[in-house]
């Protein structure tokens, strides 16, 4: 703990969470471009961002708005049949974006409960046909083809979701306390404080790639699951390179080391440890069962319409495009706090995601055609969708490819030395 003369001020720590975003997340680059994704009730962070691009010696900035009350107006009022159509150009601007090689600084914060209520089909096809037009800007983000970012900042709604007992603005001041205590914005040096943490994730990826596992089983309450491994899969974490010369680390926070799972090499079942917050609905108690691959029952408590749904998408929404390892001695899981919110609560436990998977995560996968990634064991989706697995009582051990074992995580922890 800082001692009281090292406490920072508010105005201190929102100062250094945009300036983590901008040099450490996106990694902006002098005379590069930004354009800034918002929520209009994110503006004060948005804006504070636009400064530190400018200061870091951004060419230009821009600001996309978005608003949670104008999409839930559009599910309550909008024709039931409009919604196979899409206002495309925010889209055109990003992948735009992306073909210049500019940079893209997104703040995600919505309501995990917005949408709850509405026509589960009206969700579906939004979603959908988002992700259809979508997927060339995918695409380019699952390759690294430019440096982008992910951040969050408080809403009341998400923030009242989190601590239901205090007014809206004590508990906007109290996410923000944990927001900046996740990222270490609250940290004298932050940018410092980064730097040893990249050191230790890129530690803990190096270990991963030198076994080369052919598979991960992982063991816990309601999950016997094992997962194939593609030949020459790489683990990823922490900082990336972009193909446009940059380093950036894409999502702040970051707990995780991530790779690619072999898109027929998945069985068993699986039970999610958190909530999943998508498309403005709760699904809870996920229950996944895996067949050659493929999802073969869905189940959950809550939200189960919306989760048939979503794994519906398309063939590659029934199959894994990431699994990914956290400590449950993470940050964010000591904090002790369910955020509803999937950058936060993915770096809280290990976690697998549906979907299409990450380009990087194979061994020249970035060159290779849709046919070529899929014939070496990559996913390929419109979607792709984290939900945590993890807890302090999941195992998790390497299998070699003649049969042996060896334990990568006991007990929520790291165990591979």
């Amino acid at each position: 703990m800082m001692p009281p003369e090292m406490t920072l001020t508010f105005e201190q720590k929102l100062a250094n969470y945009a300036e983590l975003a901008v040099r450490v997340g996106v990694g902006l680059q002098p005379g590069q471009r930004l354009i800034v994704n918002a929520p209009v009730a994110t503006a004060e962070l948005a804006r504070l961002i636009v400064e530190k691009a400018y200061q870091a010696g951004a060419r230009l900035v821009d600001v996309i708005w978005d608003d949670d009350a104008t999409t839930l107006a559009r599910f309550r009022y909008a024709p039931r049949d409009s919604f196979e159509e899409l206002a495309t150009w925010r889209l055109d601007a990003m992948m735009a974006a992306a073909e210049r090689g500019d940079a893209v600084l997104s703040i995600r914060a919505t309501d995990p409960d917005l949408l709850a209520g509405q026509d589960p089909e009206l969700v579906a096809t939004l979603q959908r046909v988002t992700a259809a037009y979508r997927k060339p800007y995918s695409v380019k983000v699952m390759s690294n083809a430019f440096n982008w970012n992910l951040i969050s900042a408080p809403l009341p709604a998400w923030a009242q979701r989190i601590f239901p007992q205090e007014s809206a603005e004590r508990a906007v001041e109290l996410l923000w306390e944990a927001i900046f205590q996740a990222t270490r914005a609250d940290q004298p040096d932050p940018v410092r404080a980064w730097q040893q943490h990249l050191e230790a994730l890129e530690a803990a990826r190096t270990r991963l790639n030198d076994r080369q596992f052919d598979g991960l089983r992982f063991k816990g309450p309601g999950t016997d699951l094992f997962v194939g491994l593609p030949e020459r899969h790489v683990w990823a974490g922490g900082s990336s390179q972009g193909k446009n010369g940059t380093t950036f680390v894409a999502n702040i926070p970051t707990e995780e080391v991530f790779t690619a799972p072999h898109r027929d090499r998945t069985e068993g079942t699986v039970s999610a440890t958190k909530p999943l917050a998508y498309a403005g609905n709760l699904i809870e108690g996920i229950r996944l069962r895996f067949e050659g691959g493929r999802v073969v029952e869905a189940n959950a408590t809550r939200g189960q319409d919306i989760l048939r749904k979503l794994v519906e998408t398309d063939e590659g929404s029934q199959r894994l495009g990431e699994v990914a390892l956290v400590p449950n001695s993470s940050p964010i899981s000591q904090l002790g706090l369910l955020f509803f919110n999937t950058l936060y609560d993915e770096n809280a436990a290990s976690h697998i995601a549906i979907g299409s998977a990450y380009r990087f995560n194979l061994e020249g996968g970035e060159a290779l055609s849709e046919e070529e990634f899929g014939a070496r064991g990559g996913n390929t989706s419109l979607t792709h969708v984290d939900w945590m697995i993890g807890s302090g009582e999941l195992d998790v051990i390497g299998v070699h490819k003649d049969g042996r074992e060896e334990p990568v995580m006991l007990g929520g922890e790291w165990a591979l030395q």
